[in-house]
């Protein structure tokens, strides 16, 4: 199968601190990989570098197609109500109006956030904000998908039906990485693991191997 990404980089903050460094790793098409490790550690470094966000300062990033970064701190316009956070979305993905005017239905549905919808999104829930970041990302089969604990702040329900949605991604061929700290989440829905320690790429391999080795904190 043909390489998705590979990268091979250091991401570099103020005084020299090395947040991800002599991290090597490729990603294929349709791989779900789980990407673990404490808080501090470099994870959300590695998809924003991924995701073009975070220039790494030295070494390379190579990504075949656009990746799609979802955080629980998505870009979503705070002052607009989450109905035009919509519409906004679904533009910077690409989408025509009439596109937008066909599906919006269906992102709406899918949040099961209601009249919400017509509020400013000042007014949401971390989870509520979270919800409606994850359905306009995945509206559109992304080809690259970054999860960064977008779907940590959500109901266990709605976890599910985030989680049935991803396989659907990755059931047509579409490639995911996703960052939690939820290792059951790890275990049932990803294909290959990554360890990501102090910066560096600790192990990465299957994931009952990888998450067993660091629950045991060896």
């Amino acid at each position: 199968m043909r390489r998705m990404f590979t990268g091979g980089f250091k991401g570099r903050v103020a005084d020299e601190v090395h947040a991800v460094r002599g991290v090597s790793f490729d990603v294929k098409v349709g791989e779900v990989v789980g990407v673990l490790g404490s808080n501090g550690s470099g994870k959300s470094t590695l998809l924003g570098a991924i995701a073009g966000l975070l220039p790494p300062t030295q070494g390379t990033v190579m990504v075949r197609h656009q990746a799609v970064l979802l955080g629980v701190n998505a870009a979503l316009n705070k002052h607009l109500s989450g109905n035009r956070n919509i519409y906004l979305g679904c533009l910077a993905m690409g989408m025509s109006m009439a596109e937008i005017r066909d599906r919006i239905d269906e992102v709406a549905e899918f949040t099961e956030l209601g009249k919400a919808l017509q509020r400013p999104l000042r007014t949401y829930s971390s989870g509520m904000r979270a919800r409606l970041a994850f359905a306009i990302a995945t509206l559109q089969q992304p080809e690259i998908l970054l999860i960064d604990e977008a779907l940590a702040v959500g109901d266990r329900r709605f976890r599910k039906k985030s989680l049935d949605r991803v396989r659907e991604i990755q059931a047509n061929t579409g490639t995911i990485v996703m960052v939690t700290h939820n290792l059951n989440e790890i275990r049932s829905t990803c294909t290959r693991a990554l360890w990501i320690d102090e910066g560096e790429l600790r192990m990465d391999g299957a994931v009952d191997e990888v998450v067993d080795l660091y629950e045991s904190g060896s």
